[in-house]
């Protein structure tokens, strides 16, 4: 809730609202914090630049307030979370350290004014205050390290190569599912900010083609909102809904190259018993690595952003390394939802053809009505007729 500067004699000042700690992650939002924070809040996080995925995250939920333990915005590259939130009429104040994390208890009140954290009227922590304009130039000075993250992207790809070659090239290690997938298409939906938009736009591919739903963390939720069950779910054990999960034909979750599978006692207890897939990459690749070994026809990737800012976006640290070579080693099978949403719905339907036959008959029988050439009308008739079956059969439905 702001509170505009002067609007009553004792009101406070700033940006007020009730404290969820994230923690010192350093990496991604932890998905317990998304769990927790609410319309109003004032999210407490230790994040190096703040990616879109984030931001996007906390906007939705409808915090009032970020505060960052770490800079949102290191310089390594232009990141894109700060810009979200500041747009977003989000208060974000910046690298505060992490003191705030001992001072500030969650659930208690807090108040975000002029980069100070406080408690009442007591300062607990002191940062800066982002702007629409401090974030651009930001942003405009971190371009310049674009080129230094680039020679990381390409380091970590080939490590990630060098490590799981056997994976990426042979499918060893990739977990077998019972949904049938051979020679079929497979609609994969990742937590990208545009999801729930990509999957409207796939409405008719989805009805049509009877696709193999795959969600991915929040993509199962956001096809469940859509009114789709998911059938295969991927994600982590502490981001996968139990009540999806229990709905899915398979369950898979990533786990160390060891085995081991971290937090798998949650899925456990709520009656679930997933597949682990040991391996480095991110769950929206390995959504991908299933389908494809599984011998999907097509596979149509829904929520995923394709280009070179979100890939380090996404990564904070020289991107996810899996993320090039998942997408070499599918290679053609892999299209855009985008792509598939505008060629679909500029295609010849079954409707469309069903409607052209019924104008050929009724154009037909108002000529025989209207003329003595029964015969030659006939004859056009029935040519227009088997034009019209040919293009149902050749444009398949």
């Amino acid at each position: 809730m702001k509170w505009p500067r002067g609007r009553t004699k004792d009101a406070p000042v700033g940006v007020v609202g009730t404290a969820r700690l994230g923690g010192r992650s350093g990496g991604a939002l932890a998905p317990e914090l998304l769990r927790r924070v609410g319309r109003g809040d004032v999210a407490v996080i230790d994040q190096v630049d703040l990616d879109r995925a984030t931001a996007h995250a906390l906007v939705d939920a409808g915090v009032a307030g970020v505060v960052n333990v770490s800079p949102s915005i290191s310089g390594r590259y232009p990141n894109l979370g700060p810009e979200i939130l500041t747009d977003a009429g989000v208060a974000l104040v910046d690298d505060v350290g992490e003191g705030v994390l001992r001072r500030v208890r969650d659930g208690t009140a807090v108040r975000l004014h002029d980069g100070g954290v406080y408690l009442g009227d007591e300062e607990v922590a002191r940062g800066f205050s982002q702007t629409a304009d401090t974030v651009a130039d930001q942003l405009s000075e971190a371009r310049s390290g674009l080129a230094s993250q680039l020679e990381a992207f390409s380091a970590n790809t080939t490590e990630f190569m060098a490590r799981e070659r056997a994976m990426l090239l042979d499918g060893v290690g990739v977990p077998g599912l019972e949904t049938a997938v051979y020679g079929r298409t497979v609609l994969v939906v990742a937590p990208g900010a545009d999801r729930a938009a990509e999957l409207r736009r796939l409405k008719h591919f989805i009805r049509e083609e009877r696709p193999v739903l795959v969600g991915v963390g929040s993509g199962a939720e956001a096809l469940r909102e859509a009114g789709h069950t998911p059938v295969v779910v991927v994600g982590t054990a502490l981001e996968i809904d139990p009540e999806l999960a229990r709905k899915a034909v398979d369950v898979v979750i990533p786990a160390d190259l060891d085995g081991h599978i971290a937090g798998l006692a949650r899925l456990q207890d709520a009656g679930i018993d997933p597949v682990g897939f040991p391996s480095s990459a991110n769950p929206e690749d390995m959504a991908l690595l299933l389908a494809h070994r599984h011998g999907a026809s097509l596979v149509v990737a829904c929520g995923f952003d394709g280009t070179l800012t979100g890939f380090l976006d996404r990564g904070r640290s020289g991107s996810n390394p899996s993320t090039v070579l998942t997408r070499l080693r599918l290679g053609p099978t892999l299209v855009d939802g985008a792509a598939v949403a505008s060629l679909h719905r500029h295609r010849v339907t079954t409707g469309a053809v069903l409607l052209l036959l019924l104008a050929v008959v009724a154009v037909g029988a108002a000529a025989l009505l209207a003329s003595g050439l029964a015969e030659p009308i006939v004859m056009l008739v029935r040519e227009g007729w088997l034009a019209v079956l040919a293009a149902i059969q050749g444009g398949g439905g």
